[in-house]
């Protein structure tokens, strides 16, 4: 077996790859740019080497830089994670050259299935069924148009090279054909170097379902049954599952014959992925072969019990495959949820910044519930503008879809993450989703489900009494631990402390009141609210802990805790609100306060994110329609469209192309 190898990548794939290595008793190096000199993955590695700037295209991207690392530090083979140079042909045959092994599939098969269009190509000669399209490479918009015309919208517009929802657009018309078409192609230019572009009809209410497929260098073929990838925002995967609540044996077993005869006609030996759109009636067509690890390979992992990294590592040093299609066998079912520095209730902006808190919850195996948190950030880690914006995939395994959806919904409130915005309370808010629950997923499932977006909802209900009665439990502990604290004057009469409280959910006028009384009971305490509703309350929390973990009348909840005047910023199943907890006293007193008004920001054009200004579209004076473009923001990797949201006039622009700005910098005033 190797004794060395490098890792050709960063962030939570590197750190993956690392563990893997590290059980199979194999040293690692890792590879760093300037902006990540400081990440995990160069703490765990056993050797560490400097490659450049932190522009992709200056470090993780230059194959010199990386063969240089493998001579340095004599690492014998490279495992590229998923992005950056993991489908590059260019780069397999450049370490066959200088004597590495790639930890991948052969060149022949990257050439033959990495490329969009030519892979739709070998599996169209193949015999497998794939989506009408134009397989051609396209140069200009109003190609691109004619086309769209010809096969009859909608039509995606995807970059030959693209991945990870870059350089995609979906286009129902002809103006947006030719905007996205220019979008797609930048993105593809900056992303992978490659601009390329093809056009294909897009199949409406499709679901996303992948096969894995695993290969060796002596013919041996096998798939390791399928992942649902359906639940998708800006063709950028969300939540992944294994098996699919759409399949049943026969097409499971269809749609992985073809899957495999694919590989093998490829000569495919290693992990690699077949991407089929399928329709509800269960219908299939091929998509496209992703020659790499894919992003969502733990949800395949848990189902099977197989490490697809180790098993890429044998295949790569020239072992036989261990196992044969009949020796796979699929146990329970699988969640995964990516986790990203985003804000859900500004159009998933990216969020960039320092993760002043990053407590994930705990990992491992509770009765037949298994959990799992892949990572590469720690707590006091930097959320770069470089990089994906990924902090975590947390998944969930349990012996059915819905145990593993709850399981995946407790995991989720367990999550403490600060500093930065995240995707949790979106996650949290799907989790708890029937029609998710149903399984009833179209990759329109976000944009039919969230239309006009997502924002964190009020708790209702008993939910809001089940948060009140944690609120009035934690500012009873909280006040416990006051009347400990040493040096407090003595009393000539004993002091008795009033068990009324009040709790405010939410601000402003619209905050809800309930009253309630709070009654020491056994090791827990009893919350009885004025309607009757009476609670029993079980928890260890102490001070300064950010997650309530406990039972309310014998169910277990898990709830995000934040400290705020006068009380807590509580958050479960992907609701939120602040709960201040009063005396009735203190509750008549603080309804005399005035609320203070956020400032006006209806004249100016904010930065929604950090990122980078790529364009200024209107000049000073000029006279807009709602709509119009105002200017183009890229933050990771992604371009952003700004648009005049009514009428108006541009007064002085206050940035310009080539700007770096900060969230809520100005971009322009409106006159």
């Amino acid at each position: 077996m190797f004794k060395k190898i490098l890792i050709a990548n960063r962030g939570e794939i590197a750190c993956r790859v690392i563990k893997t290595a590290r059980r199979m008793g194999i040293a690692t190096v890792a590879v760093y740019s300037d902006a990540d000199k400081d990440a995990m993955h160069v703490a765990m590695a056993d050797e560490a080497v400097h490659i450049g700037p932190p522009a992709a295209s200056e470090s993780y991207l230059v194959i010199d830089k990386i063969i240089e690392a493998c001579r340095k530090t004599g690492a014998e083979a490279v495992h590229p994670g998923y992005g950056f140079l993991s489908e590059r042909e260019a780069f397999a045959h450049a370490l066959k050259a200088a004597g590495i092994t790639f930890i991948g599939p052969n060149p022949h098969a990257i050439a033959a299935m990495g490329d969009k269009i030519e892979s739709k190509k070998a599996a169209a000669a193949a015999g497998v069924s794939t989506v009408p399209g134009y397989l051609g490479t396209i140069e200009t918009p109003e190609e691109a148009m004619k086309i769209a015309d010809e096969i009859g919208y909608p039509v995606m517009l995807k970059a030959s090279a693209g991945g990870g929802g870059k350089g995609m657009r979906i286009a129902w018309n002809a103006d947006e054909v030719r905007e996205g078409f220019e979008r797609s192609r930048s993105e593809a230019k900056s992303s992978f170097g490659d601009d390329r572009m093809f056009v294909e009809k897009f199949i409406v209410n499709p679901r996303h379902i992948e096969i894995q497929v695993l290969g060796d260098k002596h013919g041996n073929v096998i798939h390791l049954g399928e992942r649902e990838c359906s639940v998708q925002r800006r063709n950028q995967k969300v939540v992944e599952e294994a098996p699919s609540p759409l399949l049943d044996e026969a097409t499971r077993a269809k749609m992985g014959a073809q899957a495999v005869a694919l590989a093998r006609a490829v000569n495919y030996d290693s992990a690699g992925t077949v991407e089929f759109v399928a329709g509800q009636d269960r219908s299939f067509f091929f998509l496209e072969m992703n020659t790499r690890l894919q992003v969502e390979h733990p949800v395949t992992e848990m189902i099977t019990g197989l490490d697809l990294v180790e098993e890429m590592i044998r295949v790569a040093y020239g072992e036989a495959l261990r196992y044969r299609q009949e020796d796979v066998r699929l146990q329970g079912w699988a969640v995964e949820s990516r986790i990203y520095a985003e804000d859900p209730t500004r159009n998933f902006l990216p969020s960039i910044g320092r993760l002043t808190r990053y407590r994930p919850p705990a990992e491992g195996e509770t009765g037949p519930v298994t959990v799992r948190n892949d990572t590469g950030v720690e707590e006091g880690g930097q959320i770069s503008m470089f990089y994906d914006p990924m902090i975590a995939k947390l998944v969930t395994h349990a012996p059915t879809r819905l145990e593993a959806i709850e399981a995946q919904a407790r995991a989720l409130d367990g999550f403490a993450i600060d500093g930065i915005r995240h995707n949790i309370p979106f996650l949290a808010t799907l989790m708890a989703h029937p029609r998710w629950k149903s399984g009833a997923l179209s990759t329109g499932f976000i944009a039919e489900e969230f239309p006009e977006g997502f924002q964190i909802p009020l708790p209702q209900g008993d939910a809001a009494r089940r948060l009140s009665a944690i609120a009035a439990a934690i500012d009873h502990a909280l006040n416990a631990r006051k009347r400990q604290i040493s040096g407090q004057m003595s009393t000539m009469r004993p002091v008795t402390f009033e068990t009324d409280r009040v709790v405010l959910v939410g601000q402003g006028p619209d905050a809800v009141r309930l009253d309630l009384v709070v009654e020491p009971q056994g090791e827990g305490l009893c919350i009885r609210f004025d309607d009757g509703t009476v609670m029993a309350l079980n928890s260890g929390w102490r001070a300064g802990d950010l997650v309530w973990n406990g039972t309310i009348n014998g169910e277990a909840l898990a709830v995000h805790v934040a400290p705020i005047p006068n009380g807590v910023r509580l958050a479960q199943g992907g609701g939120a609100a602040a709960f201040r907890v009063y005396t009735r006293r203190e509750a008549a007193l603080a309804a005399l306060m005035p609320e203070k008004k956020g400032a006006d920001t209806s004249k100016v054009l904010l930065c929604p994110m950090p990122g980078l200004v790529k364009s200024i579209a209107v000049a000073e004076g000029q006279e807009v329609k709602a709509g119009e473009t105002l200017a183009i923001v890229e933050a990771m990797k992604m371009e952003n469209v700004l648009r005049a949201e009514k009428d108006v006039t541009i007064g002085k622009l206050k940035a310009k192309a080539g700007d770096s700005l900060a969230v809520d910098a100005v971009i322009m005033e409106f006159a």
